[in-house]
């Protein structure tokens, strides 16, 4: 049921777009369009009352707000279409229709702030907040919820500008404005959402759609002084090439995905063959034929998602084809391919929008607008919305994904290109010229001298990347003094552009296949150490258990390794290998007031020397167990069995150990297979914590032999350390303790023993 539900979800959100973008628009179409409308309304509604057959009758109520605020919008608009015609018909309808989705919302708000004050102890019908169940089984849906909005917003902008060639208005305008915008503003959110739902070819296409609304919107808007924006040839001819080559891409999803993307590529070259663009038939009638594959795709999309009999659409035919192709291997798209860098992030890889942003923007420029009125030539929108807005939503993307320098390059060149397009090509330019404008330019040239060095360390491509920018910001400068050479400024933006469409197209290839990869080079500098050897130590993941078997081997061989816990990473040797613990120890640096802790996977490993230790501290173990209380106990004649030998001094103290029993599933299968491990922080001595696998190979280099990568650390927290030695324990740094001696000044903790 409640997966029922939360299909039953997404086509709420179908019908409320669809009646507020559509329906409210729907006073400029013609009839056609308006029966077209209201089949695909029509039929969400009758079939959903259907699905609601099996579903109980607490979800009914439930979804029965959305239902009815959908289809009282939806009558009202029908009867403002009908009084188009007969001027005075269904206002009484049209108001009482308004009327309803008033007193509808006002019910539902007065009952959810009833239950608000209540405490949830009174709650109206048809009010309640959803169960965790029922949220989980619409997170489990994907992105389908945001492809049928996406779908909605492409049906608005594509009515918006078929108005024209079919006679419904005499051309664009600017009360068209409100509702391209609108669209491009809706498309830019579900970007994120697709980015949100690990859906990389759909942010891209969708990224790529909200452009379009944007320019259009921008060249109704210039309507109002009478201006017809011309436009230029070479940026609708790259993005055509862009558009084919992501829908191409995109039937490893399905074909009709990629066929639909195609008409986008016939749009683009409708712009690029006629120069007054979308004010002109050939452009308008191409969103016509937008029109009616985005109502088909509407209907197919949320058909899918609610029903049990599902019409084709060829998902597998991509995979079955390249399956026939020995030389190359699909790359399995699951959560691994999106693995971020640093933290928690949950969103995939906007590489590919921030590369075709570069290349959009670049050729944009490359159009002259000579001694004219810039806001004549259609540059302003591509340039502020594709190497500014997008540029800058896949910096903040990459910045959450933990890639830092790939988050700054992008912030800087989406900050540059929105800065010099709105002062070249939005009039504020005119004919200023001298050092006053040069000094912004030279700013961004000294920080891109940053970019360019920290390139060196990347990759080559990166490097090349960096480099030509660097081209394109000293002909700014040049042109900012006057002293531009002709055709210099068209030359490194051509190069550079083509650099950025080698990045797009090599990440999009190298996202799909496994094998064989485009190269983007080595780093033309290598630090040692954390910067990057030669050799750099295996990073495993932790949820494979044959990455634990090798990381295993590796410490019974005498490797020292680091590995996740439930606080933060730490660095672990076998006991029974005191050359390894001895490695550890010295990692460490200065850590004589930090000595190591001994770890086992449960108290059965204390079974050998079970009858030296108290039958007390063995049922405190017990009970205690696991969990991140390491356990401060006096040292004996016991540690000599786990083979320590002369490295027994580098845990604990003369008189203490500190032993622990982790609550990480990860952390007791290593112990478990290889036996009792000696356990210190992944950091140097006076550092911070390690709470992520990339820190560990940063924090200490090619000194560790391993690491199992899981991530970001669950908890930033220490452990808590009691002491049963009888002496003072305290909350210290990750396996460190309060032993006798050990002067620390952090809170104590007091633990009574009876």
């Amino acid at each position: 049921d409640t997966t029922a539900m939360a299909q039953s979800g997404s086509l709420h959100i179908s019908v409320g777009i669809l009646s507020i973008g559509g329906g409210k628009l729907v006073v400029c179409f013609p009839k056609c369009y308006q029966l077209c409308v209201c089949f695909v309304l029509f039929f969400h509604v009758d079939y959903h009352g259907e699905m609601r057959a099996h579903i109980n009758h607490n979800s009914y109520s439930k979804k029965a707000v959305l239902f009815l605020i959908a289809v009282g919008i939806s009558l009202a608009s029908a009867h403002q279409i009908a009084g188009l015609t007969a001027v005075g018909f269904g206002l009484y309808a049209t108001a009482a229709n308004y009327f309803l989705v008033c007193l509808v919302c006002l019910y539902f708000g007065s009952g959810r702030l009833l239950s608000v004050i209540t405490h949830g102890k009174v709650e109206l019908p048809g009010t309640g907040a959803k169960k965790k169940a029922e949220l989980k089984a619409e997170q489990n849906q994907g992105c389908n919820d945001a492809v049928s909005v996406s779908l909605a917003m492409n049906l608005l902008s594509a009515s918006v500008l078929a108005c024209p060639l079919l006679g419904v208005v005499p051309e664009l305008s600017v009360g068209h404005v409100p509702w391209l915008w609108t669209a491009g503003v809706f498309q830019l959110g579900m970007c994120i959402l697709f980015y949100r739902g690990m859906d990389m070819l759909a942010a891209t296409f969708y990224g790529f759609t909200s452009l379009f609304a944007f320019a259009e919107g921008y060249s109704a808007l210039l309507s109002f002084y009478s201006i017809r924006p011309y436009s230029p040839v070479p940026f609708p001819v790259v993005f055509s090439v862009l558009f084919f080559i992501l829908a191409l891409f995109s039937t490893q999803k399905d074909l009709l995905e990629g066929f639909y993307q195609l008409f986008f590529v016939a749009y683009s070259i409708a712009l690029a063959a006629q120069p007054q663009g979308f004010f002109q038939a050939g452009t308008q009638g191409v969103q016509a034929a937008i029109f009616v594959a985005s109502a088909c795709m509407l209907l197919i999309t949320t058909f899918n998602m609610a029903s049990s009999t599902k019409i084709p659409t060829g998902q597998s035919c991509f995979k079955a084809l390249v399956g026939r192709m020995q030389s190359v291997t699909l790359r399995a798209h699951d959560k691994e391919l999106h693995t971020p860098y640093l933290g928690y992030s949950k969103y995939a890889d906007a590489e590919v929008l921030g590369h075709a942003s570069n290349v959009l923007a670049t050729f944009a420029i490359t159009a002259t607008v000579g001694s004219q009125n810039p806001l004549f030539v259609l540059i302003l929108p591509w340039v502020v919305m594709a190497g500014g807005a997008l540029e800058l939503l896949c910096g903040a993307v990459a910045f959450a994904r933990g890639k830092t320098f790939e988050s700054t390059v992008f912030i800087l060149y989406g900050v540059m290109w929105t800065v010099w397009g709105l002062t070249r090509y939005g009039g504020l330019y005119g004919e200023t010229r001298g050092l006053n404008i040069a000094v912004g330019i030279i700013t961004f040239l000294v920080f891109n001298i940053l970019v360019t060095a920290a390139a060196l360390f990347m990759n080559v491509a990166w490097f090349v990347y960096a480099f030509t920018f660097h081209l394109i910001l000293i002909s700014f400068l040049l042109d900012a003094m006057g002293s531009l050479p002709y055709g210099y400024d068209i030359g490194v933006t051509i190069i550079f552009g083509l650099v950025s469409f080698y990045f797009f197209l090599a990440h999009i290839f190298n996202s799909t296949f496994k094998s064989p990869q485009i190269p983007l080079g080595n780093p033309i500098i290598k630090l040692t150490g954390a910067g990057g050897g030669a050799v750099v130590c295996p990073h495993l993941p932790a949820r494979k258990a044959t990455s634990v078997l090798q990381i295993a081997e590796i410490m019974k061989n005498g490797g020292i390794c680091g590995m996740p816990t439930d606080t933060v990473y730490v660095l672990v040797a076998a006991c029974n290998r005191p050359d390894a613990v001895i490695k550890a120890y010295k990692v460490k640096k200065q850590a004589e007031d930090r000595p190591m802790s001994m770890w086992i996977s449960s108290v059965k490993q204390l079974e050998p020397v079970r009858h030296l230790l108290s039958p007390l501290l063995l049922d405190f173990m017990e009970a205690a167990w696991p969990s991140s209380i390491s356990m401060v106990i006096p040292r004996g004649p016991w540690m000599e069995i786990f083979g320590l030998g002369d490295a027994a001094k580098h845990i604990g103290t003369p008189q203490s150990i500190a032993i622990r029993n982790p609550d990480c599933s990860v952390a007791t299968h290593l112990i478990g297979l290889v036996g009792p491990i000696a356990v210190t922080s992944a950091n140097p001595t006076g550092e911070a914590d390690t709470t992520h696998h990339n820190q560990v190979y940063a924090k200490l280099g090619n000194k560790v032999d391993g690491v199992l990568c899981d991530g970001p650390s669950p908890e930033n927290i220490a452990s808590t350390v009691v002491d049963l030695a009888f002496e003072e324990s305290s909350e210290n740094g990750q396996d460190s303790y309060a032993g006798k001696g050990n002067n620390n000044n952090n809170s104590s903790i007091y633990t009574d023993v009876d």
